[in-house]
């Protein structure tokens, strides 16, 4: 006979009630440049936290093994599998998600790129791809279009946007180096 939980125990805390057992686990971490606390089974991974428990959907869970990187996010601004990643294994770090990209309401320049170079189509992989052409660009804007063939390697895109992702990462890559003080 199984027993079945009338209350999701997620929802449960999310309305106000105190955990029950030793299972759910507080933790505090930055999301998107916020300080954040949450309360979390160990098994939760960090895509089911930042997706369930705080509404930051635009991380998007393909495989659920890493291998599609649908759900790329930066952790302390290195590019992760956030379906990999436990979420107690980000306690005290900095996450950010395709929402925390755009700073005052601006969209970040792969962003834009993105939008003017059509490099979605469907729409499922776009927001793993531009987390990891953004870490790209931030960290070398210098980069090649090999370096772009690299940093975008892991995802899985079936619609086959790959060249227009190219050409929107080399742009957006562009526009980084016009915007950084003494740049070319």
């Amino acid at each position: 006979m199984s027993t079945r939980l009338k209350q999701d125990p997620l929802e449960a805390i999310r309305a106000g009630a105190e955990p029950i057992g030793p299972n759910i686990l507080p933790i505090a971490l930055w999301v998107n440049g916020r300080p954040t606390s949450v309360r979390v089974d160990p098994a939760t991974t960090l895509a089911e936290m930042l997706r369930d428990s705080l509404g930051l959907i635009g991380t998007k869970i393909g495989c659920d093994r890493g291998a599609c990187s649908a759900c790329t996010v930066w952790i302390d601004g290195e590019v992760a599998a956030s379906c990999m990643t436990f979420a107690l294994d980000v306690r005290d770090r900095r996450v950010t998600t395709i929402e925390g990209l755009a700073e005052d309401g601006e969209l970040h320049a792969v962003q834009r790129a993105f939008v003017t170079h059509d490099a979605l189509q469907c729409g499922f992989c776009t927001a793993g791809m531009v987390m990891s052409c953004a870490a790209l660009v931030e960290h070398n804007p210098d980069c090649t279009v090999e370096d772009v063939k690299t940093a975008v390697s892991g995802h899985l895109c079936r619609c086959g946007a790959y060249p227009n992702v190219f050409s929107a990462t080399m742009e957006a890559a562009r526009d980084c180096r016009r915007r950084k003080p003494g740049a070319r």
